[in-house]
């Protein structure tokens, strides 16, 4: 008797989570056609999982016991009603048979959600196993409504405040530190991965295209003439003419042999010595004079040299054709393109040590200027106001345009479980609070009952 009586509400199967023949019917169902293995991708049962599956159990046994209960104090007040017990026997058996009523209802509800009741292929029963996936689409589709709307992402950054607590947060030293030296590992890793050929490449084809693409010539006019209008060419000059002076104040020998070199055959070698002597002498004291007069009438020529030369980058068009075809020569030549290359290698060395070293000038500055942004962050409202904006914006960005990614996952991670181990697994974390229902409505059955039969008694009295 009381096997019958616990297999009519909850079987020692169904209270594992699938009753006899119900667990077929709802695994067929819903998981027809995925391999065993596809359809286990949610997570098996954990020692959690068990606990509570077992919490389950205790309250269904529970539950079947209250209605066990109710049934045979039905059956004794019906048996002491027919002895002339009294009147009290009608009102007793009257709230006893509501709450079996009651008992009965709320298990066929409940049972009806993880399977069919009895086995039997009742419509609308078996709901979890049968309808997984449209509660998959019901679930992405709630979520994507409810809380991946632009107004509910950005009312709910608003109210979390993220500029002021980064701010917060990065206003402490320890924390600057810490996000400085995360950096610097992520600009390592970076760099270490990049392959040199690679990044070699890139620089150098960036680098001539931009520079064909470019005029350097009238760039480069405009910068001379703001040279030569300030007077920075000056220094050039006199670094030049005093390397002059000083050269030929330590190869007069080899100026005068050159000038006898060139002197015709038939002249006499006494007459070239003395124009080699004359020659170096004249070219000696005009570098000294051009050296130390600042006013000398060569250096107002090269002014003047410098400045149409300026002019003429920037309007004449065969000196700027000049200029770009030199330019194209230089650049296409190998130790440019080899100079070129090699500049990332030499960059990467210097950022990657740069990097590593706590004290270096790259780390200084990436620190102090996490701490300025996050105590400005944290002080002044109006950029804290921006850098909400930005986030909320960002993230609002994200999430209606990526909304039917982010709720197909909800969707297709539904449709993968198994049907039996997903009406398991919700039954284990869900199922202890539905037996409260079964055992509300057997007490709410009795009171109704109790109070209909008095009621009709009152009134027909």
């Amino acid at each position: 008797m009381g096997r019958a009586g616990e297999r009519l509400p909850d079987t020692p199967a169904t209270a594992g989570g699938v009753g006899a023949g119900a667990g077929t019917a709802g695994a067929g169902a819903a998981g027809a056609g995925r391999s065993p293995v596809a359809g286990r991708s949610m997570a098996a049962f954990s020692p959690a999982d068990e606990e509570k599956q077992r919490g389950v159990r205790r309250m269904k046994l529970t539950a079947t016991g209250l209605l066990l209960l109710v049934a045979l104090v039905y059956a004794l007040a019906e048996w002491a009603s027919h002895r002339g017990a009294g009147p009290w026997a009608g009102y007793v058996s009257a709230a006893a048979e509501a709450g079996m009523v009651g008992a009965l209802a709320d298990w066929f509800a409940v049972t009806a959600l993880f399977r069919h009741p009895l086995g039997l292929p009742i419509p609308h029963t078996a709901i979890i196993p049968t309808k997984k996936d449209q509660l998959g689409v019901s679930l992405g589709e709630f979520v994507g409504e409810n809380f991946l709307s632009g107004d509910v992402v950005r009312q709910r950054l608003r109210s979390v405040g993220i500029a002021g607590r980064l701010g917060a947060w990065l206003a402490v030293p320890q924390n600057a530190d810490r996000v400085t030296a995360e950096l610097s590992a992520a600009l390592r890793g970076a760099l270490t991965v990049l392959r040199d050929s690679d990044v070699q490449a890139v620089v150098g084809e960036a680098i001539t295209r931009r520079a064909d693409a470019q005029e350097i010539a009238p760039g480069v006019g405009k910068m001379l003439e703001r040279v030569v209008a300030d007077g920075g060419h000056h220094r050039a000059v006199d670094l030049v003419v005093g390397r002059a002076h000083d050269w030929l104040v330590l190869h007069g020998d080899s100026v005068m042999d050159a000038v006898q070199g060139g002197a015709p055959g038939w002249t006499p070698r006494f007459v070239d010595r003395k124009v080699g002597e004359r020659v170096y002498k004249e070219l000696l004291r005009f570098v000294t004079e051009m050296r130390d007069m600042p006013a000398h009438p060569a250096r107002g020529a090269l002014d003047r040299f410098l400045a149409d030369f300026a002019a003429d980058l920037q309007s004449d068009t065969d000196t700027r054709a000049r200029v770009e075809r030199l330019k194209t020569e230089v650049l296409g030549r190998g130790e440019v393109q080899d100079l070129i290359a090699s500049a990332w290698s030499a960059v990467r060395s210097m950022i990657v040590a740069a990097a590593e070293d706590e004290r270096s000038e790259l780390r200084l500055r990436v620190r102090a200027s996490l701490l300025s942004l996050g105590t400005r962050m944290a002080s002044d409202a109006k950029a804290r106001g921006k850098v909400d904006g930005w986030v909320e914006s960002a993230a609002v960005y994200v999430v209606t345009t990526y909304r039917r990614e982010i709720t197909s996952l909800i969707t297709d991670t539904v449709a993968g479980w198994d049907a039996e181990h997903t009406t398991r697994k919700i039954e284990a974390h869900i199922g202890r609070d539905l037996q409260f229902i079964r055992i509300n409505g057997t007490v709410v059955g009795s009171l109704a009952g109790l109070l209909i039969y008095t009621v009709s008694r009152i009134l027909g009295a």
